[in-house]
């Protein structure tokens, strides 16, 4: 591991202390459908409290572009109902959690679990490889990276549901 790579899981752990998210994410009524919104936490809030959430499974942001996207991964492949993964909202700066999501689902990780054309600094998962390949097989990646539009993406969900 490099002294930076270091640096910036303390930092982060840091931030974690000084400035906690109270909730990370909002369960739903649906089954199919898991919207993430990225670190747009006030869209969050705005679909956590909207008609959505009758047809949302879960509702959740994301922060990084190695652990979190782990998260999403294990929670997609164990339940069994997640058809859809809506990422929308802004991308989170210098880790594009948004951009490696859509680079793993388009290209994959290499031998060493890196996420294939990600821009991130550190897109390494450390999910099985099986896993990971029945993510990709299983949910269809809906990308509205940059839409905080409530009434997008709801247009968006009444098209798949």
């Amino acid at each position: 591991m490099s002294i930076k790579y270091q640096f910036e899981e303390i930092a982060g752990k840091v931030c974690k202390f000084l400035y906690p998210i109270p909730t990370s994410f909002y369960r739903g009524c649906g089954k199919s459908i898991a919207i993430c919104t990225l670190s747009s936490m006030s869209l969050l809030k705005k679909i956590s409290q909207d008609q959505i959430m009758e047809k949302v499974l879960i509702a959740g942001r994301l922060f990084s572009e190695n652990k979190g996207i782990d998260a999403v991964i294990t929670f997609c492949t164990t339940s069994s109902t997640i058809r859809y993964l809506i990422i929308c909202g802004k991308d989170t700066k210098g880790h594009q959690p948004g951009d490696a999501l859509v680079n793993l689902m388009a290209n994959g990780i290499d031998k060493n679990g890196v996420i294939i054309n990600a821009v991130a600094p550190y897109p390494k998962l450390n999910c099985n490889p099986a896993m990971i390949e029945n993510f990709r097989n299983i949910v269809k990646l809906i990308d509205l990276r940059g839409c905080s539009d409530l009434q997008e993406i709801r247009n968006e969900i009444d098209k798949i549901t």
